[in-house]
């Protein structure tokens, strides 16, 4: 598919055509990374994680035990 970079402010826009923008389910204000790859431009949508998800994940395998501190190290309040 062909499109055309155009200025956008001081910056440059790709307009992504709405079959595409539905393929991947884009919308207005969808967060996506730009990377190079292989002297390619690659535009993808940004993964986010959900803390619920993140905690679900946590498991004996993959913690840590209980951190042990001691007092004051310096003008902290406690």
């Amino acid at each position: 598919m062909e499109t055309v970079v155009q200025k956008w402010g001081n910056s440059l826009g790709i307009r992504i055509p709405r079959g595409i923008a539905l393929e991947f389910h884009l919308k207005n204000g969808t967060p996506v990374d730009i990377v190079e790859e292989d002297d390619r431009i690659v535009i993808r949508p940004r993964i986010t994680k959900k803390l619920k998800d993140m905690l679900d994940a946590i498991d004996d395998k993959n913690s840590h035990a209980e951190v042990k501190t001691s007092g004051k190290a310096g003008s902290e309040i406690w």
